[in-house]
């Protein structure tokens, strides 16, 4: 017999559920965990594919900012190196220390506080939602970059379905959408790589001419503009390129997902992604020097590069189409990064109150599909709101990338100056250098692009953390409230009952229960004083819930089960202590309702006189926002063991 949440579905739209999101995943399984982690190259593709496509989107805006003095492209084509790499040293060490997701809202929530940490998680869930949103608005542009004009107004539709086909794939699991996208990212790399190294040996013969102009065109930068305006210019267009290293920060978030031991894998995929990126971004900004490439109208000038390359190729414009393909392709792949690490941080900061906790929920996928929903959403929003314009998307994605850096190096930095920690020296240097450049690029940004879209990712960002410390500041006050339910033990008194004569079943209430006391002993304490000597028999219900902040590791799902039998036990020592016969059943799942009529439906087989029994926080002047921050889990399991033909009393506990 298949366990329940494996049996197949009943309904038209049930088999298509299953359909489109695949069967649910069996966490009874020893080696889940195993076969759904991420080895170092797909976890490269996954995430470091966020990275890596960056190369087609910030070098151009880089080189554009430059207009004629395009020979500062070499210093910045070596700055971008510098950067990516002083990055993504500091992110090696940043998985070093949390072992299970260093993203931004850990790093910073544990090293400058609770604040900082909020501010950084809310940072990164724009983030991620604008990565999505600029993957596919890139992605659009390189595919319709080999396509006529008039067809382009089907741009915005073709990157619609790009994200709905995206939030269905990942709510089957991330293994599962990392595989399909593989051989795309084969290809980019493949065809980059020629690219980029045919463009360079081709004017290998020219680098005396080339060295030349650079010199002359330097000399006159400094003539005409003066050095200081001159290494304006240059920090200008080095910080208009941001949006190059806008992936890194995804490896270290996403380690949950990575094969052990995660450390290690984490951090060969951060090299990986930070070879790969600096590699590509410095030698596509080499080749718009050396091609003399200048920005044309519905074209990237990855498209104008490739097509002037391959003029004199045989096959070259089936290259040119094949290449970019495989960008505009991979730039929807690097969109995982969002739908893989946003639902992450919205679950992270669930578990810590900061959301409403269902984003903390898991599917039967094993994915946090509330998550991905939202991110979706949202992504769809800022693709409409944008019309799919990359260069404001990246502008109000980067502020909050280096945000989001900036909190984390330099917390890093901070600890590393307090503690006395291995490679101490090392390390100061490292988080030094990357929090300079990174702050300097994120005020750069801000000041340069307020207007041109900077200041809606400010408010956005701004309104999410005020929303974030409303719902805290609810959460809080409810646990306070509750506390007040605290039932002493000593005052319990259960009225005494017939003997159970032979053959005779007895009568049971069952009690589903989340916790060792507060609404649980309240709603024992209601049970006993509202059925005064009717149950011959107790039986105490849980339902062990298996959210993101459990699902890290299988020891921990086993930990989970041994804490839920244990807070059972009480309760069955508490009522034996009371002269009345008592037991416990259990479950461990994602979904409480679910979980818990499998088990009350069993129950009931066997003991048909039962009539279950749970609590649920009522408030005495409910407002709007209260069903969404709590759940409904009472009513729902009630509905559906009614319809199964069982009798469920919610026993309610009022909160002023």
């Amino acid at each position: 017999m298949l366990p329940h949440h494996l049996e197949p579905p009943r309904g038209f739209f049930a088999r298509t559920k299953r359909f489109l999101i695949g069967s649910p995943k069996d966490f009874s399984d020893t080696s889940l965990f195993h076969k759904i982690s991420l080895i170092p190259f797909l976890a490269w593709i996954g995430l470091g594919a966020d990275g890596l496509s960056s190369s087609s989107y910030g070098p151009e805006e880089a080189f554009k900012t430059l207009r004629e003095h395009t020979y500062l492209a070499i210093p910045i084509a070596l700055m971008m190196g510098f950067t990516v790499f002083i990055i993504s040293a500091a992110y090696r060490r940043i998985i070093e220390e949390f072992p299970y997701g260093g993203g931004g809202y850990v790093v910073a929530s544990k090293l400058l506080g609770h604040k900082a940490g909020v501010i950084s998680g809310c940072a990164l869930i724009v983030d991620y939602i604008l990565t999505i949103t600029v993957s596919v608005a890139a992605a659009g542009d390189a595919l319709f970059s080999f396509l006529p004009m008039h067809w382009h107004f089907l741009k915005i539709s073709v990157e619609v379905f790009f994200i709905m086909f995206l939030t269905i794939l990942n709510i089957r699991g991330a293994k599962e959408s990392v595989i399909v996208l593989t051989p795309i990212f084969i290809i980019f790399l493949l065809t980059h790589i020629f690219g980029i190294f045919g463009g360079i040996f081709w004017h290998l013969s020219e680098f005396s001419t080339v060295t030349e102009h650079v010199a002359s065109g330097f000399q006159n930068g400094v003539h005409s503009l003066g050095f200081g305006a001159l290494f304006l210019l240059f920090i200008h267009a080095y910080s208009m390129g941001g949006g190059t290293y806008t992936g890194i920060e995804a490896v270290s978030n996403g380690l949950p997902i990575m094969r052990e031991p995660k450390v290690k894998t984490g951090k060969r995929t951060m090299v990986y992604m930070a070879v790969s990126l600096a590699f590509t971004a410095a030698g596509l900004l080499l080749c718009y020097l050396l091609w003399g490439i200048t920005p044309i109208e519905g074209k990237t000038m990855n498209a104008v590069l490739f097509e002037k390359m391959a003029v004199n190729l045989p096959f070259g414009s089936t290259l040119v189409i094949i290449t970019l393909l495989s960008e505009g392709l991979l730039l929807v792949v690097a969109a995982q990064a969002g739908f893989i690490d946003g639902p992450r941080v919205l679950a992270n900061m669930a578990v810590d109150s900061w959301f409403p906790r269902r984003f903390a929920a898991l599917s039967e996928r094993l994915t946090t599909g509330n998550g991905i929903i939202i991110m979706g959403i949202t992504s769809l929003l800022a693709l409409l709101y944008t019309h799919g314009d990359v260069g404001a998307l990246v502008v109000m994605y980067s502020i909050n990338v280096f945000l989001t850096f900036s909190l984390s190096i330099f917390g890093m930095l901070k600890s590393y100056i307090a503690e006395k920690k291995p490679r101490r020296t090392s390390g100061i240097l490292i988080f030094s250098a990357g929090f300079i450049l990174c702050a300097t690029i994120l005020v750069i940004t801000v000041i340069e692009k307020f207007t041109e879209g900077g200041w809606v990712t400010l408010l956005v960002t701004s309104v999410l953390v005020l929303m974030c410390l409303a719902i805290r500041g609810h959460y809080h006050k409810v646990a306070k409230k509750l506390r007040h339910l605290q039932v002493d033990v000593n005052e319990l008194c259960c009225q005494p009952v017939a003997p159970v004569r032979e053959g005779q079943i007895p009568r049971s209430a069952a009690i589903l229960v989340a916790g060792y006391g507060g609404l649980g002993l309240q709603t024992v304490k209601s049970v006993l004083e509202n059925f005064p000597g009717v149950f011959q028999n107790f039986i105490f219900i849980s339902v062990g819930v298996i959210d993101s902040g459990v699902f890290k590791g299988e020891e921990e799902i086993h930990r989970l089960e041994m804490e839920t039998m244990k807070m059972l036990s009480k309760y069955v020592v508490l009522m034996k202590g009371l002269g009345v016969q008592a037991d416990f059943r259990y479950a461990i799942g994602t979904e409480v309702v679910q979980e818990g009529f499998y088990v009350c439906h069993e129950i009931a087989q066997d003991l048909p006189h039962t009539t279950f029994f749970t609590g649920k926080v009522i408030f005495e002047k409910e407002q709007w926002f209260d069903k969404i921050l709590h759940n409904e889990t009472a009513f729902s399991l009630q509905k559906r063991l009614q319809i199964a033909g069982h009798t469920m009393v919610i026993m309610p506990a009022k909160v002023n």
